[in-house]
């Protein structure tokens, strides 16, 4: 069951109707089987069935018809990454002037520009951006393998092609730079950076999730013992020095793209970062900094946002 904390928008709220899945997207079926209640639900433990599920959630949700990922990188769970987009979406209503009713509407089309730094293999923001909000995506990426993933899963689906672009960060120390060009603007760049200090730290997290799914049975689940729902190549799960070392080269680097980037935002795991990453900012002289919490179940994921841009120019970036 899919927490009802997710947002409001989020098209994934409450339990997966496996039944309408299955209708549209006959590879899950072989992997749809009753839970303890009686319910249709999948062994959330067994790679094969994630992925299913993952192609029907995006066919059915974004109308992605052709998606695949490579062999040991990660397979996201779409309902989390979905409400990233749709608190972005909530943040970006400081540029729309007009209000319904009292309430501000949230912008669409392709003239909010949205930067996602480490697309990965599963191009997985650009592709709800832009299809829940019509946004125009460049998703960024270091890795060779994942980079091409990405650029095929676009080009593959004729409704992504016109607003995603995926481009390559040659440079696996620099995020902006190389990346963001002279007189480009964007309204958001969103983030879901590596968290782990360590190859080792990031193979026991795995081990531990694994174990808090709850182990398979049987001789052939138990060769599966590296899913891809557990997967993830080195530089999505670590880096050195762990989230915090990552995220404030991301703060200190962003002061150089202020007048280009109107919200910068990225995913923090742990709470200990936040601290010393609201420190370094404010070091930064960031105009604004706020954290939204996201509840996920017994999870709690937080988003840090930071702009350079005061309050009063927001409204008409880049519009």
């Amino acid at each position: 069951m899919v927490s009802q904390a997710l947002h409001c928008r989020n098209p994934h709220r409450g339990r997966y109707d496996f039944n309408a899945l299955v209708k549209n997207n006959s590879q899950l079926k072989p992997y749809v089987i009753r839970g303890k209640h009686g319910e249709l639900t999948i062994d959330f433990a067994n790679a094969d069935a994630v992925l299913a599920l993952n192609k029907a959630l995006l066919n059915d949700a974004y109308q992605v018809v052709h998606w695949q990922i490579p062999s040991g990188y990660l397979c996201p769970p779409i309902p989390g990454r979905a409400d990233y987009i749709h608190h972005i979406a909530d943040l970006l209503t400081t540029h729309v002037p007009n209000t319904v009713m009292g309430h501000r509407s949230v912008p669409t089309g392709s003239d909010i520009r949205m930067l996602d730094i480490g697309t990965g293999a599963n191009c997985i923001y650009p592709i709800i951006a832009s299809q829940s909000y019509g946004w125009k995506v460049v998703g960024t990426e270091v890795d060779a393998h994942a980079f091409d993933n990405a650029k095929k899963i676009v080009s593959e689906n004729s409704n992504l092609s016109p607003l995603i672009n995926i481009v390559r960060q040659k440079d696996p120390n620099l995020i902006f730079e190389g990346i963001i060009r002279k007189h480009d603007k964007y309204h958001v760049s969103v983030c879901n950076p590596p968290f782990h200090r360590t190859a080792e730290e990031a193979i026991d997290a795995a081990n531990q999730k694994w174990l808090g799914v709850g182990q398979p049975q049987g001789a052939q689940h138990k060769a599966k013992r590296t899913p891809l729902n557990f997967g993830g190549q080195a530089t999505e799960l670590w880096c050195q020095g762990g989230e915090l070392s990552f995220l404030k080269r991301m703060a200190t680097e962003s002061r150089r793209y202020a007048n280009d980037v109107c919200w910068f935002t990225s995913l923090v795991s742990k709470n200990d970062t936040v601290r010393p990453l609201k420190k370094r900012l404010k070091e930064l002289d960031a105009e604004t900094v706020e954290v939204i919490q996201m509840s996920h179940g017994n999870k709690i994921t937080r988003v840090i946002v930071w702009s350079f841009v005061p309050p009063e120019q927001r409204k008409n970036w880049a519009i």
